[in-house]
Order: structure tokens, then C-alpha cells, then sequence
């Protein structure tokens, strides 16, 4: 079988090219260190690492609701302590306020003392988280959510809880009717007072001059015990607020590995095996020089070449 000088440089010269292709092709895998680099380098592969990446950012997404989430409730946590702190200090005012030696200017100094305790409160209920949210705000209020009216505090957010996107559920806020209007009622069964209304109630009573010493101490007995109801529920929300943090911890944990996770399958399917990749490379290197070597003879095969000699 004859074999032209043409055929044979023809095939040398498109085996060189290969090889050059090959080398190219995985140099290009060691520098950027991935084995799959576009889909149809691996199409399976390369759908395994789109959906770990899918995974891992809805696994960021959460993490990052879940820190608005986690802030928000440290906010209230440290907010309703100081919600407790000033009724505490309303109850220390009013166990002030049954004693026999005091007057009408007294009391009424003390019921001076007790309203601005009680607008301290309120500033606490409208507190806000920082990013336009209040923290007793229920599932969403553009105003602060409690505020005087003809007949006491009213609130004017919506009940509930506003909850974060973060796959499972985190409290941005609460309901802050339940908080500082619905304490339990201790003096009925089944009912609710008001913290505001408690504290309005024992504070126009000690404004009121002339009163009995009979009647001051019945003011005092029940203004204490409303407090108290007042105090207990805001340390039942307070309880709340910290197994929502406690809550979050698990979630972040369940979270870090989900996005862990991701990550490891998405290198799975696209990194490269640097170790397997470097003896590829060499061998492919070694291809790339015997093929130089064959097409460099080859273009040296021609008949002017033996017509010379």
C-alpha cells in the first residue's frame, strides 16, 4: 500500500493539533481549577454544581433573614427587661405611697414620679429595631404601634407576629397588644388589664386629695397586685424572646451545614483533582512533544530532499 508524502503530513500535522488541543484544553483546567467549566464539558456534572449553588444561596438567604430575625429579638429581649425594671420601680413607688405618715402632696409627688415611669413604658413599647420595624409592632405598623387616646392606650398595630423568610419560623417582631395591654387579671378570672390602665388608675387616684386612709390603702393593695400581674406577663413575653434566640441558634447551625453541605457538591462536581490533573497535564505534554517531533520528520520527507542527497 502506498502512502503519499502529502496523506502522511496531513495526519501528522492533525494529530499535532490535537495534542495541542489537549494541552491547551488542560492547562486552562489547572489554572482556573475546575474540571468542568461550562456545561458541555459535563452536563451532569455541571447540573449537580447549578443546584448545590441553588442550595447554597437560598441557604444564605435564610442565614441572613435569620440574623435580622436573631437582632430583632435581642432588641425585645433588652426591651422588655427594661419593661419589667420600670413597673418593678412602679411597684416600689406605690409599697411608698401606703405609708400612713404621708399626705395628699406626698402622694402627689410620688403619682408625679409614677407618670413619668409610665411614659418611659410607653416610649418602650414604640421602640423600634433600627430598620424601620418596631419591635411590638404585631405583623407590621408604619406608625408606632401604641399610643394614647381619650380612653387610655390603644394599639394600632396589626396582632400577631411578623416572621422572617428564614425557612423556618423567626419572629421580627411581636404583638405588642399582648405584651402591654393583655396581662392577666388578677382580680378576675379569665380577664385582662391594661399595664397603661393599671398604671393611670393608681396614678389619678393618688392625685386625688382628701381621700381616707382606708381607701389609699386599697389603691395601694391593688395597684401592687395589677403591677405585679403586669410584671409576671412581661417576663412570660421576655421567656419568649429567649427561646427565639435559643431557637435561632438551631436553625443557624442546621443552616451552616446546609450551605456546608452545598458547597462540598458543588466541588464534587466541578473541582478538578489537582494531583490526577498535573500527571494528565504531563502526559498530555509528553503526547504534545512526540507529535512535534513526528510532524518536524515528516516535513522532512519530501522527494527535493532526497534529490538534493
Amino acid at each position: 500500500m502506498r502512502i503519499s508524502s502529502a496523506y502522511a503530513f496531513e495526519t501528522s500535522l492533525a494529530n499535532l493539533q490535537r495534542r495541542q488541543s489537549q494541552l491547551s484544553e488542560a492547562q486552562e483546567q489547572l489554572t482556573s481549577g475546575k474540571r468542568v467549566r461550562k456545561a458541555s464539558d459535563d452536563p451532569a456534572a455541571a447540573a449537580a454544581a447549578e443546584r448545590a449553588l441553588a442550595a447554597n444561596a437560598r441557604a444564605e438567604a435564610h442565614l441572613s433573614a435569620l440574623n435580622a430575625s436573631r437582632n430583632a429579638m435581642q432588641l425585645t429581649e433588652g426591651a422588655l427587661g427594661d419593661a419589667g425594671d420600670l413597673m418593678q420601680r412602679a411597684r416600689e413607688l406605690m409599697v411608698s405611697a401606703g405609708n400612713g405618715t404621708y399626705g395628699d402632696s406626698e402622694r402627689q409627688s410620688l403619682a408625679e414620679a409614677l407618670r413619668g415611669i409610665r411614659n418611659d413604658l410607653l416610649a418602650v413599647a414604640n421602640r423600634s429595631d433600627g430598620a424601620g420595624r418596631y419591635l411590638f409592632g404585631g405583623q407590621g405598623s408604619d406608625t408606632p404601634p401604641l399610643r394614647d387616646a381619650a380612653g387610655g392606650v390603644v394599639y394600632d398595630g396589626s396582632p400577631g407576629q411578623l416572621n422572617a423568610a428564614a425557612g423556618e419560623v423567626t419572629p421580627l417582631s411581636i404583638d405588642g397588644a399582648g405584651v402591654f395591654l393583655r396581662a392577666p387579671d388578677p382580680a378576675n378570672a379569665g380577664g385582662t388589664i391594661s399595664a397603661f390602665d393599671a398604671m393611670d388608675t393608681a396614678i389619678s387616684e393618688l392625685m386625688t386629695p382628701g381621700r381616707p386612709s382606708t381607701a389609699v390603702a386599697q389603691t395601694v393593695a391593688t395597684a401592687i397586685e395589677r403591677m405585679g400581674a403586669v410584671q409576671g406577663n412581661f417576663s412570660g413575653w421576655r421567656a419568649r424572646a429567649g427561646e427565639a434566640l435559643n431557637r435561632a441558634d438551631g436553625i443557624e447551625s442546621r443552616l451552616s451545614q446546609t450551605k456546608l453541605d452545598a458547597q462540598r457538591d458543588r466541588s464534587t462536581a466541578e473541582d478538578l483533582d489537582m494531583v490526577e490533573a498535573i500527571s494528565d497535564f504531563q502526559g498530555k505534554q509528553t503526547g504534545y512533544d512526540a507529535a512535534l517531533k513526528t510532524y518536524s520528520m515528516v516535513q522532512r520527507m519530501s522527494l527535493f530532499d532526497y534529490m538534493k542527497t
